[in-house]
């Protein structure tokens, strides 16, 4: 059986926002560690260390006015390179593509469902919503796909936890609102609360969606090991292909972006499909290619291709634009 140096005196410290999403992914990876390293099932081997991020003690303005979706991340990165914490949980969506010196991606949950899912009010589709219905998100890929669907919908601003913006929704500030299928699924809500699932060939996911990513120190080698039981290849080459088309496009948090890799039914190919589209329903760009994973950088290889032709189908002044845009804060 493995084994690692964490013990009740020198814990494994597993650093994590403190919505009841971040911390069900901790305990998640709490269990998947226990179950990998017999020492670590122990009563306080494991110790789960709660941090206050910017991005969730500031609720009343987008996040693009403030920092972008790097608020969600970077108390906790510091935590990692002064010690408070051992192991980092993220949601992969909120990383950046660029890592703090010192810090990596050592390891990728098995992926959860990548799709988006549509709650109303009534139950209803998007179809059912009455014209001028609101809907609520904090995401400017979702209403770039919306408005491509739905012109005539208004978009309101949804922040806070999942549980916030389903009360939100009750209390009728909205009409309806869009959620990730994986938050559900990880909260146990997904057979709770009524929904209609969106399907990923018309509606794409952010890229990374539905992936849980552990960050460490980079020097850190028995981080590492413990990191890596748990890493999923599959997960892995998905969320690399995703992530290097999003660096080959800059992504930030004014442009509305989306990704998705997924097996082609080839054995050894992933096929990634990626969209970038103006917020209020205008332009609407798409790249797609089928890519063989024969070599260790082949996932970066095929992001980068993709990246590259939505680049030049959209064209530098489409991002300029963007880069301009008041709207909400992220992919």
């Amino acid at each position: 059986m493995p084994q690692t140096i964490f013990t009740a005196a020198r814990p494994l410290k597993l650093g994590t926002r403190g919505s009841p999403l971040a911390l069900a992914q901790a305990q998640e990876v709490k269990a998947r560690l226990a179950d990998a390293f017999p020492d670590l099932a122990h009563a306080g081997h494991i110790e789960i260390v709660v941090l206050s991020t910017q991005g969730d003690q500031i609720q009343d303005r987008p996040l693009n006015e403030i920092g972008g979706k790097g608020l969600f991340t970077k108390e906790l990165e510091l935590a990692l390179l002064d010690g408070r914490a051992d192991i980092a949980v993220h949601s992969l969506k909120d990383v950046g593509v660029a890592m703090p010196e010192g810090l990596e991606l050592a390891a990728y949950l098995p992926r959860e469902d990548v799709r988006d899912v549509l709650i109303t009010r009534d139950g209803g589709g998007l179809d059912s919503l009455p014209e001028g219905a609101v809907l609520g998100t904090a995401s400017l890929r979702r209403q770039a796909l919306v408005k491509a669907l739905r012109p005539d919908l208004k978009v309101s601003l949804f922040r806070g936890s999942v549980q916030t913006r389903l009360q939100k929704l009750a209390e009728g500030k909205a009409d309806a609102t869009l959620l990730a299928l994986a938050g559900l699924k990880r909260l146990g809500l997904d057979s709770q609360v009524a929904h209609v699932v969106m399907e990923p060939h018309s509606f794409l996911p952010a890229m990374a969606q539905g992936a849980i990513a552990l960050q460490i120190r980079s020097d850190d080698k028995a981080c590492a090991a413990a990191a890596a039981a748990l890493n999923d290849a599959a997960t892995a080459i998905q969320v690399r292909a995703e992530r290097a088309c999003l660096a080959e496009l800059d992504g930030n948090c004014r442009t509305p972006m989306a990704g998705w890799a997924r097996p082609t039914g080839k054995p050894g190919w992933l096929k990634l499909t990626a969209f970038a589209g103006d917020p209020e329903g205008g332009q609407a760009f798409w790249a797609e290619h089928d890519g063989e994973m024969n070599s260790e950088d082949a996932p970066e290889a095929l992001g980068r291709a993709v990246g590259m032709e939505l680049r030049g189908k959209a064209g530098p002044a489409f991002f300029a634009a963007l880069s301009q845009h008041p709207g909400t804060w992220r992919s």
